[in-house]
């Protein structure tokens, strides 16, 4: 089975490029455990003092994939359970990863999508890209990657993107602070360099201590226990009758049983 991702490493950087193009670059449990897996140990390397997550096509990550999803149609409870524990694990090593990371966005983000932006330390996003938090449409929650992209925009903005599941644009990712620049497509890698120059040449020990720095002074920290409150919130969801409705209409492509009526 061909990787789910293209590492390259030049000089003190590593770009991680999520490489399925023909699923917008969805992810599923082969996804996650090369990510996981590609964090943890560039983030083990001595040699690298940044790492960049970039993708290929027109869309950077359109969250779940849908074999994926239909697999987790027919899951039990505990079967979730451990699921969205692998998912959580793989956005815990990437918030946590020793090195400075830059989400290089170069298309439209949805969904689980959002929670690897989030998870990134500085991100650029092309002028032209869409972000939708789109879960409640399909009967569930966010819950997962909730802790992440909630510090990335703030709860006000959550509040209103979580709720309603509007698309909005890089402009509007941009002023609540999801992406520290918006840029068109070919300005996009002079942003990247640009960070990546600056990482590079401050003292690895420094940046380390003082990303650790900015996790543990900002708002409530991330924790085993809200982990385990966010995998428990995706499971009963997923689990529930409209959560399961809500994808199998998806699926299906039927209007689920709240819009039936």
């Amino acid at each position: 089975m061909p990787s789910a991702l293209r590492i390259d490493q030049h000089d003190h950087t590593a770009t991680v490029t999520l490489a399925r193009a023909e699923v917008r670059n969805a992810f599923n449990d082969e996804v996650i455990a090369e990510l996981t897996q590609a964090f943890a140990r560039l983030g083990a390397d001595a040699g690298v003092r940044a790492i960049v997550l970039a993708a290929e096509g027109p869309a950077f990550c359109a969250g779940a994939d849908l074999n994926w999803m239909r697999r987790m149609a027919d899951y039990t409870h505990e079967e979730n359970i451990a699921d969205a524990a692998k998912l959580a694990e793989m956005l815990r090593v990437m918030y946590e990863c020793p090195k400075p990371t830059v989400a290089r966005v170069q298309g439209d983000v949805y969904a689980g999508g959002m929670g690897l932006v989030a998870v990134c330390d500085l991100a650029v996003s092309v002028d032209t890209a869409h972000f939708c938090l789109s879960e409640v449409k399909l009967g569930l929650a966010p819950a997962t990657i909730s802790p992440y992209v909630i510090r990335a925009m703030g709860p006000r903005a959550a509040h209103r993107y979580f709720l309603t599941a509007e698309r909005f644009t890089a402009a509007e990712a941009l002023r609540i602070g999801l992406v520290h620049e918006v840029a068109p497509l070919d300005g996009l890698d002079a942003v990247v360099e640009n960070w990546v120059r600056a990482l590079c040449s401050a003292s690895p020990n420094a940046v380390r201590a003082t990303k650790r720095l900015v996790q543990d002074v900002a708002q409530q920290q991330i924790n085993a226990a809200l982990i385990a409150e966010t995998v428990r919130g995706i499971a009963d969801i997923r689990a529930s009758s409209e959560g399961k409705d809500g994808v199998q209409g998806f699926l299906q492509k039927r209007k689920p049983g709240w819009l039936a009526h």
